[in-house]
């Protein structure tokens, strides 16, 4: 049992019906300095000057100088003498007890614990008679990782001969760093291609905008206005080109007209969540995409509450194949992964009747059932 805390004899529900206003109205103003001084509010809003109780009652003696404050300063500690030591300092003397560091422990390993093993005269004199790189080889096989470097490793299992100046007492060097071109600039023109969606080419069914900079929302929307009328493009790509949730919406609104469009890839753009689950959205309409890919957008999270309503909608569409898009949770990854499979395989097994069908139809056999 717990002793009820006590202030001044009193417990402390004792204090709660008192009237803190009313006790502070009859203090006087000296009073209430006292007080402020004995208290220092818990307010990290409150300057220092009004936190601290320290208050100065000497006028101010004029502006402050800050080097000959400093000046003062040092030289009042040159003037004020030391204090005296109980005991004088005397070199090369010991002060108290002399701490002695503990002995360390000596690992001492008993006979029964050592384990010997015997692989015959054949392996002994095989390994005693083997040269460096062989030892390093058989290391890599057993597993032995810690015993080499990755260049060891990987030349041993490849077979391609340890490299020169590497082994046990050789050192390990990083490895040289591959230096890969940079990617060339997408040389699609916008205008140009804007015009062949126009005039609806046949052969043109592949539009690449891909990491095109400084693309303007005109553009955008003559674009998407264009393919609202074009019956042979299929493959839609504007990853890296600055998408946000306007052009998003203009999108959707696009995929809702036009059905000859398979893929739709929206990468590494500013599209929000919200404007994720409205293109997917968009896809029940005509259900003609059959891949859509749009991850690494702004925010790299999308909520459980987002993932469970595209996983809805994604299971809702018996014609989607693939879909990109990073998912954090594996209950939605797990049922989109399930029904994409399931689509899968719905198209394969029709795939197959059509061509059985037309194989029958072709010998002119009835078919057996």
């Amino acid at each position: 049992m717990t002793t009820p805390a006590k202030l001044y004899g009193k417990d402390l529900s004792e204090y709660e019906e008192i009237d803190v206003d009313e006790l502070l109205n009859k203090l006087s103003a000296e009073e209430i300095n006292i007080l402020a001084k004995e208290v220092d509010p818990d307010d990290s809003f409150l300057p220092p000057s009004q936190r601290c109780s320290y208050d100065c009652e000497k006028d101010p003696t004029g502006p402050l100088n800050r080097k000959q404050l400093i000046e003062h300063i040092n030289k009042q500690a040159i003037e004020t003498p030391d204090k005296p030591e109980l005991k004088p300092y005397i070199p090369g003397t010991v002060r108290g007890k002399k701490w002695i560091p503990p002995p360390q422990p000596v690992k001492e390993q008993e006979a029964n614990e050592q384990i010997a093993i015997d692989l015959g005269d054949e392996y002994e004199q095989a390994l005693s008679s083997a040269t460096q790189d062989e030892i390093i080889d058989l290391a890599a096989i057993l597993g032995f990782h810690s015993m080499m470097n990755q260049d060891q490793y990987h030349a041993s299992l490849l077979n391609k001969g340890q490299p020169l100046g590497l082994g046990w007492d050789g050192i390990t060097k990083a490895t040289k760093q591959k230096i890969f071109p940079m990617e060339p600039p997408n040389p699609s023109d916008p205008d140009e291609t804007i015009q062949k969606v126009e005039d609806d080419e046949p052969k043109y069914i592949d539009l690449n905008w891909n990491n095109i900079k400084n693309v303007s929302h005109d553009k955008f929307d003559k674009l998407f206005k264009a393919l609202e009328k074009n019956t042979h493009l299929e493959t839609l790509s504007l990853a890296n080109t600055g998408l946000t949730d306007r052009e998003a919406e203009k999108l959707a609104e696009l995929l809702e007209k036009n059905d000859t469009i398979r893929v739709v890839n929206v990468e590494t753009n500013l599209i929000t969540p919200s404007g994720i689950v409205r293109l997917i959205k968009s896809l029940l309409k005509l259900k003609s995409v059959e891949e859509f890919r749009a991850s690494n957008q702004r925010s790299q999270v999308l909520g459980n509450k987002i993932e469970m309503e595209i996983t809805q909608l994604i299971e809702k569409n018996p014609t989607l194949l693939r879909l990109g898009l990073h998912l954090e949770y594996n209950d939605a990854r797990h049922r989109i992964a399930t029904h994409l499979q399931r689509n899968i395989d719905t198209i394969r097994k029709d795939l197959t009747l059509r061509l059985q069908f037309r194989f029958f139809n072709h010998r002119k056999t009835p078919l057996i059932k």
